[in-house]
């Protein structure tokens, strides 16, 4: 496009000597351009550049709030005003601080569930001031929270502990959140590092309000807890030095802290009242991952849809006869002609049965984003092509178990061993709750996942893995003789009743590693002990080990042994 020169002569005449223009982006608008002509193009070279500079201006206005503006499900998620914080709340966030601090520096064990009642009670009343009421499902969530912060107190096995401290995790950021769909639960747990973050300004909005004329209420209860502290320190001290029965009662409930634990003990008292603060103000204003929409796939044509599906079936339903005809009386045949044990048949394949079942899982989510859907005909053929995959492969979880229980036969009960028939197990329980949802609804089913799993991981805590192995080996020592002294060495307390069922020197020999480590531990707290603990510290000081280290080590007590 060719440009009126004398036009912009005259233009840069009248700007001479101005100001130099800052880029469009930075500049406010330029003024409004000369009236345009029927074209919509103004009609002198002046107007022309300044309409210009204005459409410019736009365009980057316009490019610029595009790139700064949050994504859509970031809006869609983006949680309410929070009410301000109560005084229940930060008196339950300094409790669990306080509590955190004084009962998990020596460990974890009932403590830990104490210290998080206060934690439960901030959240509540932050949802209270919030006016969210309680739904079923996130009482469930709340309950098995605090049924899974349980098995630390009851087991002493690190592996079953770690597991329910994480599920009750998950437990929590649900009943916090009160997710339904796929997006809410799996991201849940996300919106308490949002909360924690929030949370510290909305924790000091609520001390700066109460800081001025709010004195008036806040002071009385801080003398009266100052008084109270000062008289249970001044009696207690008196009474604890006139009777040595009360002072050793005293010191056995109260906490033992030094000086040189006051690092520790701080950093524990922050990382409480962190807690506790994030879960009240998530409780006060959850993340709303419900809002978060998946699109579905696009659908596919029957054909194109289900003739892989169709392929998988036939090769599971092959499997699967084989298996079958190996249960039923084929075993000597298979190994007659595969030249493998019994041990080492069923070694061979769980694994690989455990991968088939969880690559089924992945298969069934995909074919379900794909499937056709364009009527009823359409979503009976899906549920029964799906439905069939879904019962061949619970033949291929009973094949992958009944494997193991082979294996288990011929070389005894390892922790690996319980942990993966248990997982096992439950994909098995998943495929189930798939073909329920098949044919009543998939609205419940992302939280039954969520559910069933937590409750597999509370039932795995519960039952002892520990206590589950040592008693199926000394079964197994009674039956037939056999028993691995080296495996003990490496099991929890939680194994002791069982083992102290040995006949001598086994019995001391199979405790002689859990023994020496008890004993290293040293004194151990109530609030820092198992139930596991405390009964294996009752037998080994009713009968301790007395074989020697030399006796253990002819009977292979510290040989070497791989864990599966």
């Amino acid at each position: 496009m060719s440009e009126n020169t004398g036009g912009a002569d005259e233009a840069e005449d009248r700007t001479e000597g101005a100001v130099p223009e800052k880029p469009a982006a930075e500049q406010g608008p330029p003024p409004a351009a000369a009236t345009p002509t029927g074209s919509g193009v103004p009609a002198d070279a002046a107007a022309w550049h300044a309409w210009q500079r204005q459409q410019a201006w736009q365009r980057t206005t316009a490019a610029r709030a595009a790139a700064s503006a949050p994504p859509a499900w970031v809006l869609a998620v983006r949680p309410a005003q929070a009410a301000p914080i109560g005084t229940v709340t930060l008196a339950a966030t300094v409790i669990t601080g306080l509590c955190t601090a004084l009962l998990l520096g020596d460990g974890i064990g009932p403590g830990l569930l104490l210290a998080v009642v206060p934690a439960v009670v901030a959240a509540y009343a932050a949802a209270r001031a919030a006016r969210r009421t309680a739904r079923p499902w996130t009482l469930v969530w709340a309950i098995g929270c605090l049924a899974l912060l349980a098995v630390p107190a009851l087991r002493d096995s690190a592996w079953p502990a770690t597991l329910a401290i994480l599920s009750a995790l998950l437990l929590g950021a649900l009943a916090l959140h009160g997710s339904r769909t796929w997006p809410g639960v799996l991201l849940s747990p996300l919106g308490i590092f949002e909360a924690a973050v929030s949370g510290l300004g909305w924790a000091w909005a609520g001390l700066r309000s109460r800081g001025g004329g709010s004195k008036d209420r806040w002071m009385p209860v801080a003398k009266a807890v100052l008084v109270a502290g000062v008289l249970l320190l001044l009696f207690g001290t008196l009474f604890a030095s006139a009777d040595a029965a009360f002072a050793d009662l005293l010191g056995e409930l109260t906490p033992d802290i030094s000086i040189e634990d006051g690092p520790l003990r701080i950093v524990l008292f922050l990382f409480g009242a962190f807690l506790a603060l994030a879960a009240a103000r998530a409780a006060a204003a959850p993340l709303r991952w419900d809002r978060i929409k998946v699109a579905p796939g696009k659908p596919r044509s029957r054909v194109e849809w289900a003739l892989p599906l169709v392929v998988l079936n036939l090769l599971f339903a092959g499997f699967n006869a084989v298996q079958l005809a190996v249960l039923f009386g084929g075993y000597d045949k298979v190994l007659e002609s595969t030249g493998l044990t019994y041990a080492e048949y069923a070694r061979q394949g769980f694994w690989q049965l455990l991968w088939a079942t969880l690559f089924t899982l992945v298969v069934i989510a995909l074919a379900l984003r794909w499937a056709p859907r364009s009527g009823a005909a359409d979503r009976r053929f899906v549920r029964v092509v799906l439905g069939v995959l879904c019962a061949l492969t619970l033949v291929v979880v009973a094949s992958a178990l009944r494997r193991m229980d082979l294996y288990v036969d011929a070389y005894g009960l390892t922790i690996l061993r319980v942990s993966v028939t248990a997982m096992e197990m439950w994909l098995g329980l998943v495929l189930v709750l798939i073909m329920a949802a098949g044919v009543f609804g998939a609205r419940w089913l992302p939280r039954a996942v969520a559910g069933s799993a937590a409750a597999a991981v509370l039932a795995f805590g519960l039952l002892s893995p520990d206590g589950m192995v040592a008693e199926r080996n000394v079964a197994r020592f009674q039956a037939d003789g056999k028993i691995d002294l080296a495996y003990f060495q490496s099991l929890s307390a939680d194994a002791v009743p069982a083992l102290d069922r040995l006949p001598e020197p086994r019995r001391s020999c199979a405790l002689h590693g859990i023994s020496q480590e008890i004993a290293e531990a040293g004194d151990v707290p109530w609030y820092a002990m198992s139930l596991g603990e405390h009964r294996a510290r009752q037998i080994l000081r009713e009968r301790p080990v007395t074989a020697t280290y030399e006796v253990c080590s002819r009977l292979g007590a510290f040989a070497g042994r791989s864990e599966y």
